[in-house]
């Protein structure tokens, strides 16, 4: 009687433990948003863009303009060795992304 109680708690206590062991699965989601620019010359950038760039950041050169479907424009400036990213609308207001 010993004994099948003895292997009872045994196998119970064999099972309980396989139980307690959960499966554990991660998924990480990347989702990259990212609006469409194609590169435009500086003469397709409009005056008032340009006007917001010299007033914000004088001593600086346009070196690249990128325009998206919203009319919203990318702007790379340099000022010596350092490099900017700027956004703005067409009425030269300057987006925050």
């Amino acid at each position: 009687m010993k004994k099948l109680i003895l292997s009872a708690a045994i196998i119970l206590g064999g099972l309980s433990v396989q139980a307690a062991v959960p499966a554990i699965t991660a998924s990480v989601v990347s989702v990259n948003i990212q609006d469409e620019y194609t590169e435009v010359t500086a003469d397709a950038v409009p005056e008032a863009v340009k006007s917001t760039i010299e007033k914000s950041f004088p001593n600086t050169k346009l070196d690249k303009a990128y325009k998206n479907q919203k009319n919203e424009y990318k702007l790379e400036i340099s000022s010596g060795d350092k490099k900017y990213t700027i956004f703005t609308d067409e009425s030269g207001n300057i987006i925050k992304k």
